[in-house]
Order: structure tokens, then sequence, then C-alpha cells
């Protein structure tokens, strides 16, 4: 294959060579090789300034990240051989750390396959491509996934708003073989179907795995509360921890059916209730009800998804913890977590801290957490890393 050329500004590979994998429009020698003569989807061969190559580049060129490294040597193209190494790579971290075939497999830039993001369900496997480079490879993606693990479906679900950066259209499809409304799922030992088709992202959320697990010393024999709650992720799994009642509060009657599905599969139904409508104004009515808990989960979704987002987000989550917080008893466990990746974790726990105060409780912070080590970060992207949980207690003032 005879790729093009895209050469860098001087001084513009310091960064890359660092261990970063994107290049942004304004780092490139337009004059040498203007941006206008790519198309989303190609590849190219990044130079540096002085005409040394770097590696092979997926193209983005109407973006400010116009390019992303696929491969530090110039031999290596994305292609089907390039896609079976590195998803076998993939898989060879994932088999040493979960000994049930239920994770987060591709993890994008993480795993150096930037735009594709693979969840796995057993012998089902949940596609999302977010590139135009690996949408004009899918054939491939196709291939080197059936290649490696031979599973009975491919569902391709397409339908994000990062598509649309790259000009390409949602869609969601069967790939290959049959792919079931609702695929069987295990975590930290308990059962669940996820509605990988209709319901949010994959259907699962793989990340707070191990927050979850985190659950289960402190919510046996307690009265729980689980905000935003989807299908049940957490609340579920609580109720298999041993709490004694656990509330689901989604704005979603689709995803409560799924709370109370996965509740039935436990044998947990007795144990839940839940609230459909939106989750401020469901606080509000426990707060005028009375009701109190003694663990909260907040897991709500990205209050910021922009920087520009930032002060209206934090107020979000200000509101959001404070009145969880009104609800909980005088010795009560909040969980607080987070998945808007430009809310640092620090400003996340001094929004804890100034809400507790604001009730005049006192506040300790028990444990941190962050996504599990299937979603593996890069150390020189920072937007790698997302999710935030803060296990903390609110005490009286006394």
């Amino acid at each position: 294959m005879s790729l093009p050329s895209l050469r860098l500004k001087a001084n513009a590979d310091r960064r890359l060579r660092n261990g970063h994998l994107w290049v942004y429009s304004n780092e490139i020698d337009v004059a040498a090789t203007p941006l206008h003569g790519f198309k989303a989807g190609d590849q190219a061969i990044l130079e540096a300034a002085g005409g040394k190559p770097l590696g092979i580049v997926a193209m983005s060129p109407n973006n400010l990240i116009c390019a992303r490294l696929l491969s530090r040597d110039i031999k290596l193209p994305l292609d089907k051989s390039l896609l079976v190494h590195r998803i076998n790579v993939a898989l060879s971290l994932r088999d040493r750390l979960f000994d049930k075939p239920f994770y987060r497999l591709v993890y994008g830039d993480s795993d150096l396959l930037p735009g594709l993001v693979v969840d796995r369900f057993g012998d089902i496997l949940v596609v999302q491509i977010a590139s135009a480079t690996m949408e004009a490879h899918k054939e491939d993606v196709i291939a080197a996934l059936t290649q490696v693990l031979k599973p009975s479906g491919i569902l391709f679900k397409n339908d994000s708003a990062a598509r649309d950066a790259e000009g390409l259209n949602r869609y969601v499809e069967t790939v290959f073989g049959l792919v079931p409304e609702w695929v069987a799922l295990e975590e930290n030992g308990v059962k669940f179907e996820a509605p990988v088709i209709q319901g949010q992202k994959t259907g699962w959320f793989y990340d707070h795995r191990m927050n979850r697990a985190r659950l289960a010393p402190y919510v046996k024999g307690k009265r729980v509360l689980d905000l935003y709650s989807y299908i049940g992720g957490w609340g579920v799994q609580a109720a298999a921890f041993g709490a004694n009642e656990v509330f689901c509060v989604d704005a979603s009657a689709f995803a409560l059916d799924g709370v109370e599905r996965n509740a039935a599969l436990n044998g947990f139904a007795e144990k839940m209730t839940c609230i459909e409508g939106d989750v401020f104004e469901a606080l509000k009515e426990l707060k005028a009800s009375e009701e109190r808990f003694d663990v909260i989960v907040a897991d709500p979704p990205a209050f910021i998804k922009r920087k520009k987002d930032m002060k209206n987000g934090e107020g979000a989550y200000r509101r959001l913890n404070e009145q969880a917080m009104r609800l909980l008893t005088k010795d009560g466990i909040l969980v607080s977590a987070s998945c808007s990746m430009h809310l640092p974790e620090d400003d996340l726990q001094n929004i804890l801290l100034t809400s507790a105060r604001h009730l005049d409780r006192n506040i300790q912070m028990l444990e941190r957490g962050g996504q599990g080590p299937d979603h593996p970060v890069h150390p020189a992207i920072a937007e790698t890393r997302y999710i935030k949980s803060i296990t903390c207690r609110l005490l009286p003032n006394s």
C-alpha cells in the first residue's frame, strides 16, 4: 500500500514522541501537505518536519484532531492483519483479568485502535465505530473479530453523536450471526440481561464494575437508593450483596422494566421498588415523604459533555449530591460517581465537601474508584480516564 505523507511543523513531533497519539490541525505544515488533500477515512504516513517518518495515522482532516496514530511502524497500516493482532493483545489482558467473557474487549486509543469500542457479552459482541477510517475498514473489523473470538453474533451499535463529527451516518445493525434483544452477562457474581439493541450505549456499562463491587460491605441489611439506575447495575447488585430494600429511580420506563427483569433473574424482586420520573423531582418527593436511606448511589449521565458546560454541570452535580445527602440517615453512605471527563476528581470531592457543609454535616472520604482495568487509561491521553467514584460517609455535625 502506497500512502500519502502528512508533514508536521517544526517541533510538533515532540508530544507524539513522548507517547501521545493525536495530531492537531494547527500542527500540520499545510504548505507541504495541505489538509484539503485528504478525505476522512484516509490513512497517511506522518512525518516530522525534517521528513522522518513517525508512523501511520488515520485522517479526520476537517476536525481539530485531524489525525490519530494507528501504528508507529510504517509497514503496518490498518487492515485485517493489524486488527487481528491488536484484538489478540487486548484479549490477552481481559483473559488475565476476568474468568468469564463479560467485559470491554477494545477501548479505542488505549488499545491502539482509535475509533473502535467492543463490548463482549459471552459469544455476542457489540461494536461502536466512531472514526471514518475504522468505518472504511468495518468488513476487516468483522473478519478480525470472527477470526479471534468466533462469536455467534456481532451488533454494530453505531448511533452515537461522535459519528457526526466524522460525517458518518448513524445506524444499528446486526452484521454477523444473530443478536437477541437482551443478552446475558454476569458481573461480580450477579446475573443480568442487557438490552443491547435498544439500550443506552452498548446496552451495559462495564466501566463501574469494580466500584459496584465495593458496595458489598456497605449495603448488607440496609435501605438503598439507586439514582439514574438504568437497568439496575448498582441497585440489583446491592440487593445481591444483602440490602434489605432497594429503590431504583430512572426517567425511562424501559430501563425500569430492565431493573425488574434483572431483579427477578436473581430472585430479588420483592426487595425492589422502581420510581419512574425525573431524578431531581423524585428526590424532592422522597424528601417531602420523609423517606430516609442508609446508602445512596448517585451515578448520573455526563452533566459536562464539553468544557463550556463546566459551570452548569458543576451546579448540577452540586444539586444532585446535596439533595441526595438530605435523604441519608445520620450515619449514611453516599457513593457519588461521575462519567464527565472534564470534571476532575478533586472538583467532585470539593462538591461533596461543600454540599455536606451546607447541610451542616461532617463528611469522611472512604474510598475512591475509577474505571475498571478493561478500560485502560493511556497515560498521555487524559481523555481516556473519565470515571470517578467517591464513597463517603455523612455524620452529624457534633
